[in-house]
């Protein structure tokens, strides 16, 4: 069975943000069988964004929106999401059956690491590397 990798909302920015191309990096660095997912809240907040952003927020969450459509990602909504945030529901996920996290919050990130769970984070705004 596949590994899923959730994508956070800051991470889906990334392509817009650094030009980074989100997708081959990952398979890149993940030499294991993985299914990208996204979470419904996810999806929610860049809408918002681009609602109510501007410039190049706006376009980022855009090209998001996009990639998530144009890649088929997974589309996750946990009955739970409702009562809670979006890094709150990936916490969730990756306690219970093992989801890699891709963030770059800082505190998810160090959340998640104390739960000995695996993080995937932008480095130096060039490429992508798998937290062990």
């Amino acid at each position: 069975m596949p590994v899923q990798i959730i994508l956070d909302t800051n991470f889906l920015l990334i392509p817009g943000q650094f030009r980074v191309d989100i997708f081959s990096e990952i398979l890149r660095i993940c030499s294991f069988r993985y299914e990208l997912c996204v979470l419904d809240s996810s999806v929610g907040e860049l809408k918002g964004i681009i609602g109510s952003g501007k410039g190049a927020d706006k376009a980022s969450a855009r090209l998001a929106l996009q990639l998530i459509n144009a890649k088929k990602l997974h589309i996750l909504s946990p009955k739970t999401a409702t009562f809670k945030n979006v890094d709150e529901t990936i916490l969730d996920l990756a306690a219970k059956n093992e989801a890699i996290a891709a963030t770059q919050d800082k505190e998810l990130r160090s959340k998640m690491r104390k739960l000995s769970a695996k993080v995937i984070v932008l480095k130096q705004k060039k490429y992508l590397e798998l937290l062990e």
